[in-house]
Parts: C-alpha cells; sequence; structure tokens
C-alpha cells in the first residue's frame, strides 16, 4: 500500500466519527449522551445545530479523500476547525474537569492526531508534486518543476523551445 492510500484509509476511518457523532447528535439531541436527563429546547436546538456543522466536517473531509494530495488547502481548513474545537474542548475540561473517555479520545484527535495528519497530507502532497514536476513541455521535452530541460539543463519555455536561445 503507498503511503498515499495509507493516508486516504486512515481519513476514510476517521471522518466516520464525525459522521457518526454528528450524525447521532442531529437525530437524537443531547440525550443519547452519558448522564444527561431533560434538556431545555435552546440547549437542544443548540447542540443539534452543531451536531450538523460536526457532520458536514464529515462530509468535507470525505471530498479530500480520493484526491488527498491536491486537497492542502481544503484539508487545511478542515484541521484548524477541528483544532479550534479541540481547544474549546479543553476550554471545557479546564472549567469544568475531565469528560467521559470518549471525550479526551475526542481531545486528543483534535489537537495531536489533526496536526500530525496535516503533516502527512503535506508530505504526500510534496511526492506528488516532486513527481509531477517531472513533467513535459508541449513539445513533450522532459523538463525539471522548474523548467529546467532535464536532458541540457538549460532553461525550457512551456512551447519546448530552448528560452535562452532567444535571449541576447
Amino acid at each position: 500500500m503507498t503511503e498515499r492510500r495509507l493516508l486516504q484509509a486512515v481519513l476514510l476511518l476517521l471522518s466516520l466519527s464525525p459522521l457518526g457523532i454528528g450524525g447521532a447528535g442531529m437525530l437524537l439531541g443531547p440525550g443519547w449522551l452519558k448522564g444527561v436527563g431533560e434538556v431545555p429546547a435552546d440547549l437542544d436546538s443548540h447542540f443539534r445545530y452543531l451536531s450538523g456543522i460536526f457532520f458536514g466536517l464529515g462530509l468535507a473531509l470525505l471530498t479530500c479523500v480520493p484526491r488527498i494530495e491536491s486537497m492542502t488547502v481544503r484539508f487545511r481548513w478542515i484541521a484548524v476547525l477541528v483544532v479550534i474545537g479541540g481547544l474549546a474542548r479543553l476550554l471545557g475540561l479546564v472549567e469544568h474537569g475531565v469528560p467521559g473517555r470518549g471525550h479526551v479520545v475526542g481531545l486528543g484527535l483534535e489537537l495531536v492526531v489533526t496536526p500530525l495528519l496535516v503533516l502527512w497530507q503535506h508530505r504526500v502532497a510534496g511526492r506528488r508534486a516532486a513527481t509531477n514536476a517531472a513533467d513535459t513541455t508541449d513539445a513533450g521535452r522532459p523538463v525539471t518543476g522548474d523548467g529546467i530541460d532535464a536532458a541540457t539543463g538549460r532553461p525550457v519555455a512551456r512551447d519546448g523551445t530552448d528560452a535562452a536561445a532567444g535571449q541576447r
């Protein structure tokens, strides 16, 4: 399995969390959480709304999976949102104490695993860019990513002509 495929598999697996938990929150409200009894309508409404956003985050993550090497900007924005959510969760931990195990695991995913995934995606994207850098011009001459003829080491125009030949 290539590194790209492994990253895709990990992201697919991790997307199940926001999809499942967000979906449960949208459909069931906060009542499915351990120790939650009757909740005011405003809290239920807010919980379901945030659950919908969490579900949407899972969908957004899924859109990155097929072409993860070229989804850097989108993936990083998703990661920023996840880290911000983790910081909010950390604030709750500081103010109200340690939550249940599932929330602590979530905190670890949000503040530790997510930044590591960003680094991993950057590495995969960089490797893909390096592979694509040995591209060819429109004329079929192999060039490096910076427009240098791979055979001669001379600058090449996109049409395949020697870029330096016309200069005086």
